[in-house]
C-alpha cells in the first residue's frame, strides 16, 4: 500500500513538474516561431506560418550581431569566474575544515554572511568605481565570485570533511608540502563536487541578469541575458524576436542539465551525506 502511495504521488510530481517545465518552453518555442503580427497576439496555437529560422537568424543579426558577442562575453565571463570559484573555494574549504582554530567560528559566521546578508549594490558600484574596474569585464568577474564563494565553500568543506586525514599525513611523511598535499592528494578526490559546482554555477553565472545590468552597462560588454532588452521598448515589443532571443539562450544550460544532470545529483548526495 504504502508502494502504491508512492508511487502515485512521484508520478503526480512529475507530471506536475513536466507542466511547470514544458508548458512555457512550449509557448517561447510557438511565439518565436510566428510572424510578428501573430505573435503579438500572445495566443497559444499553431504558427502561420512557421517561420522559426528566420527569426532566429533575425534574432542573431540583430544590432550588427550583438548576440554573437554577448556569447562571446558570457562564455569568457562563466569560464573565468567558475575556474576561481573552483580553485579558490576548494582551497579555503580544506583550510578551514583541516585546520580548526580558535577563528573557526568567525569564519563560519562571515561564510553564512556571504549567503544570507543581500549584496548592497551601490556601495559594490563605488568600490568598482575606485579601483578602476567598474563597466569592466574583470570587475564583473570578481563580482560573480565573490557572490558564489559562500556556497561554494560550504559545498566542498562537507565534502572533504568525508576524505580521512590519514591520507594528508601520508602525504606529509611523503616530503609533500602544503600546496602539493592540496593539488595532489586531496583534489583529485573532489572530483564528483567539483563537477557540481561547475555545472550549477555555469548555469548560475550564465543566467544572470542583475549583476551584468548593474556592473557592466553598455552595449559593447552585454551578456546573453542583456540582449533580450534588443526587442523590447516603452511603446512596442517584438514577441517574435524576444522569443527566439530566450530560446537561443535557453539552449547551452538545457544541454548542460539533460547531460550532466546526474553528475549533480551525486555531487549533491555526497557533500551532503558523506558530510
Amino acid at each position: 500500500m504504502k508502494n502504491t502511495r508512492g508511487v502515485v504521488i512521484g508520478g503526480a510530481a512529475i507530471v506536475l513538474s513536466a507542466i511547470f517545465f514544458l508548458v512555457p518552453f512550449l509557448f517561447s518555442f510557438v511565439i518565436a516561431s510566428m510572424d510578428r503580427t501573430q505573435a503579438n497576439q500572445l495566443e497559444f496555437t499553431w504558427p502561420q506560418p512557421f517561420v522559426l529560422l528566420n527569426n532566429v537568424a533575425e534574432a542573431l543579426a540583430a544590432r550588427d550581431y550583438l548576440m554573437i558577442i554577448a556569447f562571446i562575453n558570457s562564455i569568457i565571463l562563466t569560464v573565468a569566474s567558475v575556474a576561481a570559484l573552483v580553485i579558490l573555494s576548494a582551497m579555503v574549504a580544506y583550510v578551514w575544515q583541516r585546520r580548526i582554530s580558535r577563528w573557526s567560528p568567525l569564519i563560519n559566521i562571515l561564510v553564512l554572511a556571504g549567503l544570507i546578508v543581500p549584496p548592497a549594490i551601490v556601495p559594490t558600484i563605488w568600490v568598482l568605481q575606485t579601483v578602476g574596474l567598474f563597466r569592466t569585464m574583470p570587475g564583473l568577474i570578481f563580482i560573480e565570485i565573490a557572490y558564489g564563494l559562500p556556497f561554494c565553500i560550504l559545498l566542498f568543506r562537507a565534502f572533504i570533511a568525508s576524505v580521512p586525514r590519514e591520507l594528508d599525513e601520508a602525504a606529509v611523511v611523503d616530503g609533500a608540502g602544503s600546496v602539493q598535499i592540496f593539488f595532489r592528494v586531496i583534489f583529485p578526490v573532489l572530483r564528483s563536487v567539483v563537477m557540481t559546482v561547475i555545472i550549477l554555477q555555469s548555469v548560475l553565472i550564465y543566467n544572470d541578469f542583475q549583476n551584468p545590468l548593474y556592473f557592466l552597462p553598455g552595449t559593447e560588454n552585454a551578456t546573453v541575458q542583456l540582449t533580450l532588452l534588443n526587442f523590447q521598448s516603452q511603446f512596442t515589443t517584438q514577441y517574435n524576436l524576444l522569443f527566439a532571443t530566450i530560446l537561443l539562450v535557453t539552449i547551452p544550460p538545457l544541454i548542460m542539465f539533460i547531460f550532466f544532470n546526474r553528475k549533480i545529483v551525486e555531487g549533491m548526495a555526497a557533500g551532503s551525506v558523506k558530510g
